[in-house]
C-alpha cells in the first residue's frame, strides 16, 4: 500500500482512544476517530457521578493525540464492501482500515416493568439522569439497586457512604466474580456502611413498579429509586451491517482481533469477540486490546503477521465508598482467586487505577508505543488450552461453521 492510509475508529472509550493513538507510530496513517460525545467518559468513575464526587468526563485535549481527527457523530451503518461508514448527521467516510470499538451499555432489562421504573447508569446520560433523581429525593428514601457485579456494588456503597437506605439486590451471589474471602470482605464494609443485601436464589427480580421491587421468593421491597445495574449489552452495529457478531452482539473475530468476515475490519474492547471466546468486559481488557488492535492494523501495513491475542494480568477492583475498596486478584484464566487487597489500601490502589487510565491514554498520545503490552509466562498457552475446551464444547454445527 502506498500513499496515506486512512483509519477510521467507531468509538472514543478507551480501547478507542488507545487504538486512535497508538497509529500514530506511522507518519503515512490519517485517523478519524468517531464518537457520539465530544469528552471521554471515564466510565470506571460513573459510580461517583451518581454519588456527586466527580463528573466523569475528561477532555480529548488531555488524552487524544493532536494528529487525530475527532468526529463527534454517530455511526448508523457500516459498507464493508464499500469500506465507508454512515452517519447519524449525513455523509459518509471512506476507510481503508476500520477498528471497531463501540464499547457496552446497559442491557435492556426484560423483567415486567423494568423499563419503565428503573434507572440504568452504564452510559454518562444514564449516570446524569441517575444523578438529577437523587437530587430530587430526599436522603432518607429507599433506594433499592439491583445487580451485584462491580457497578452495583460500587453504586451501593457510594450511595450509602452518603447516609442513603440502599438495598442491594443480588439476583444470586454477591459479586459472582469475588473469591469466597473476597466476597467476605466486601460484605462486610457494606454491612458497616448500612447497606442490606440481599442474596440466594430467591433474590432474583421479578417485578418492578415506580415504588417497589418484587422478588422471586414473593417478598416485595419498598424503594423509591430503582437503579438497574444487572448487565451490560453492547451496540448492534455490527449485527445491523451485516458483520458476524455472537449472541450478545460483540463482533466475531479471530485472534488478531480480525473480523472473521473482513481483514479491513478491527474489534477492541467490550464489543470484541475474539475466536467467539470474548474477554471479560472491563477497563483492564479494554485499554491493552486498543493497543492490540492498532498494533494488528500496523503489522499488516508493515507487510508482517498480526500476533495473537494474550492478555498478562488478572484482576477485579472494586470501591467501597470514599474509603475503602478490594482488589481481587485472579489466576491466567481468569478466575478469582483467595489473594486480595482491601479496606483503605483496596481503595487507594482503585483510585490509582481510576487515575492511571487517563495518565496511560496521555502519554499513548505524546508517545506513541509507549503503552507496554506484557505476556506472562503461559498466557498464550492458556489461551490457546481455552480455546480448545471452548471448541469441544460448541455444538457441531458451531464447529462446522
Amino acid at each position: 500500500m502506498t500513499g496515506q492510509t486512512n483509519v477510521v475508529v467507531i468509538g472514543g472509550g478507551y480501547a478507542g482512544v488507545m487504538a486512535a493513538n497508538r497509529l500514530m507510530l506511522r507518519d503515512d496513517v490519517t485517523v478519524t476517530l468517531i464518537n457520539p460525545r465530544p469528552d471521554l467518559v471515564h466510565r470506571v468513575r460513573l459510580h461517583q457521578l451518581v454519588g456527586g464526587s466527580d463528573d466523569a468526563v475528561v477532555a480529548y485535549r488531555n488524552v487524544l493525540a493532536e494528529r487525530v481527527r475527532l468526529v463527534v457523530d454517530t455511526v448508523t451503518r457500516i459498507d464493508a464492501a464499500e469500506r465507508s461508514v454512515s452517519l447519524a448527521a449525513g455523509g459518509t467516510l471512506d476507510y481503508d482500515y476500520l477498528i471497531y470499538a463501540v464499547g457496552s451499555g446497559s442491557a435492556e432489562p426484560s423483567v415486567p416493568g423494568a423499563v419503565e421504573s428503573v434507572h440504568p447508569l452504564a452510559t454518562l446520560e444514564e449516570a446524569r439522569r441517575l444523578r438529577a433523581v437523587l437530587d430530587a429525593t430526599p436522603a432518607t428514601a429507599p433506594v433499592t439497586v439491583v445487580g451485584a457485579g462491580p457497578t452495583g456494588i460500587e453504586t451501593a456503597a457510594e450511595l450509602a457512604d452518603q447516609g442513603r437506605r440502599v438495598t442491594l439486590v443480588c439476583g444470586g451471589v454477591l459479586g459472582p466474580y469475588l473469591h469466597m474471602r473476597g466476597r467476605r470482605s466486601v460484605a462486610k464494609r457494606l454491612a458497616a456502611l448500612g447497606v442490606t443485601v440481599v442474596d440466594g436464589s430467591g433474590a432474583k427480580v421479578t417485578g418492578v413498579t415506580r415504588d417497589a421491587v418484587r422478588l422471586a421468593d414473593g417478598r416485595e421491597l419498598r424503594s423509591e429509586v430503582t437503579v438497574w445495574a444487572a448487565g451490560f449489552g453492547v451496540p448492534d452495529l455490527a449485527a445491523r451491517s451485516g458483520l458476524s457478531t455472537d449472541v450478545v452482539g460483540r463482533l466475531v473475530t479471530d485472534e488478531t482481533l480480525t473480523s472473521v468476515d473482513d481483514v479491513r475490519i478491527v474489534a477492541a474492547g467490550d464489543s470484541a469477540a475474539p475466536s467467539g471466546l470474548p474477554l471479560r468486559m472491563s477497563c483492564l481488557n479494554a485499554t491493552p486490546l486498543g493497543a492490540r488492535a492498532a498494533d494488528t492494523v500496523l503489522s499488516r501495513l508493515a507487510g508482517e503477521q498480526p500476533e495473537d491475542l494474550h492478555q498478562s494480568m488478572y484482576a477485579q477492583c472494586i470501591s467501597l465508598g470514599r474509603r475503602a475498596g478490594i482488589y481481587q486478584f485472579a489466576n491466567r484464566s481468569d478466575v478469582a482467586v483467595w489473594l486480595h487487597i482491601g479496606d483503605g489500601l483496596g481503595a487507594r490502589i482503585k483510585e490509582l487505577v481510576c487515575t492511571r487510565i487517563p495518565e496511560h491514554l496521555a502519554k499513548e498520545a505524546s508517545k506513541p508505543g509507549s503503552f507496554g503490552l506484557h505476556r506472562m509466562r503461559g498466557g498464550v498457552a492458556k489461551r490457546r488450552q481455552a480455546l480448545r475446551d471452548h471448541r469441544a464444547e460448541a455444538p457441531a454445527a458451531d464447529r462446522a461453521a
